[in-house]
């Protein structure tokens, strides 16, 4: 059964009503099932108890505190981008020598940082960034320990913002260019050249991309090998998708299978950085019809007709940002006629809607629930029309926790100043 499921009319997540937690910690709020989240990981490790491997959760998809010690408690790693995403999975309890650190602008100080916590790895993502930690980890007395992160024009055939292996993005070295920087790395002095990283994008439904950008890997790898250069781990990243409306993703253990297929007989560790795959449809975002506006039915035009809710486009960016599709359900559905309504949210752009073309029976109040809102949700939420962000709930069976308290409008101007 779902962590989210129906029960006596009421949408719960796990044995706790969502009306219930809606009552008590307010609209908007994120909603988080424990059971889910747990049972994600597990399945994701279960085809790989006989391999050499490490599951490093994405931190971006969502850097929740809780749900960081959750992972880190079931033995994850981490995949970070920035020097405050290490700072959080280290307040969470997660351990730095399963961190590695991808992201092409990593600063002076966040190099620093990475050495000084000892993390696993830096998956660099230029030459120039080659050339600085060489430099930040000799200051330090130190070697870091780094992979390439190899771009190898491969199309994910995914949205083209969230695509990240054609040679026209911005992440990761050149296919071509890569065997004369891996030759650079192993002769610089404070570098240890360890392992070779490759992620080509994110909401991947097929296979077959994430084959043919390995195939190229391993030519590489064996390529390096001719020259000396050893390779102790391979990266494959991460981007496998979830099921938002009716997209058929392969399963973890067909995807992990996959993957270790092709690694066979290679004495290499392999890492994996799925982040969306273990968190996107543990959750959902609780949001309340605050007016129902009725389109003119004289317009010559399908009258439009608006619902008009409590959250918007700073609590939920990707419908905005990528017109993405997240299921919205009343939480106590209606019986009777249903029409079919433009879910927007009060904030002052016309881009800020949750749902387009959505059948519903509502009434000014109704609850509705936002699926599929585990990910990208609350790690991209943002403070836009000063409004304060959502507060977050875990559930744990019978029980539910406030995970992160909604913020006050005070905060939200407490760090400005006003000139003389």
């Amino acid at each position: 059964m779902s962590s989210f499921h129906f029960k006596n009319g009421t949408l719960c997540a796990e044995q706790v009503s969502l009306t219930a937690i809606a009552e008590q910690y307010q609209t908007p709020c994120y909603v988080y099932s424990k059971a889910a989240l747990t049972d994600a990981f597990k399945q994701f490790q279960a085809g790989l108890t006989q391999a050499d491997h490490l599951v490093c959760f994405a931190v971006k998809a969502n850097p929740s505190l809780a749900i960081l010690n959750l992972f880190a408690t079931l033995g994850a790693g981490f995949d970070i981008v920035s020097g405050g995403e290490l700072a959080r999975v280290l307040a969470a309890g997660g351990d730095p020598k399963k961190v590695v650190f991808s992201g092409v602008g990593k600063s002076h100080e966040e190099m620093r940082a990475a050495l000084n916590a000892g993390i696993l790895c830096f998956n660099i993502e230029s030459e120039s960034e080659l050339h600085r930690l060489n430099a930040v980890a000799g200051e330090m007395g130190k070697v870091a320990p780094v992979s390439l992160r190899v771009n190898p024009n491969v199309d994910a055939k995914t949205h083209p913002y969230i695509s990240t292996g054609l040679k026209n993005n911005k992440f990761g070295v050149a296919f071509e260019s890569a065997i004369a920087l891996y030759e650079q790395a192993a002769a610089m002095p404070n570098i240890a050249v360890h392992g070779v990283d490759c992620h080509i994008g994110s909401q991947i439904t097929e296979l077959s991309p994430f084959l043919d950008a390995l195939d190229r890997v391993l030519g590489l790898v064996d390529h390096l090998e001719s020259k000396g250069i050893h390779i102790t781990h391979i990266d494959v990243g991460g981007g496998i998708g979830i099921t938002y409306s009716d997209e058929a993703p392969p399963a973890f253990a067909e995807y992990t299978q996959a993957i270790l297929q092709k690694l066979a007989g290679r004495n290499v560790k392999v890492l994996f950085e799925p982040g969306r795959a273990l968190v996107g449809n543990a959750g959902v975002m609780l949001t309340k019809v605050e007016y129902l506006k009725m389109g003119n039915l004289d317009d010559a035009d399908k009258p439009k007709n608006f619902a008009i809710v409590d959250a918007a486009m700073n609590d939920l960016m990707r419908p905005a940002l990528y017109d993405a599709y997240h299921d919205i359900v009343a939480v106590q559905p209606r019986d009777g006629e249903a029409r079919t309504y433009e879910i927007v949210g009060p904030v002052c752009e016309s881009g800020d809607f949750l749902g387009r073309d959505r059948t519903l029976n509502l009434e000014e109040g109704d609850l509705l629930a936002v699926k599929s809102a585990g990910a990208y949700g609350m790690s991209m939420a943002s403070n836009y029309n000063t409004r304060p962000r959502a507060a977050e709930i875990m559930v744990d069976g019978d029980k539910h926790h406030l995970i992160r308290e909604r913020e006050q409008v005070k905060q939200l101007f407490s760090l400005e100043k006003l000139i003389p």
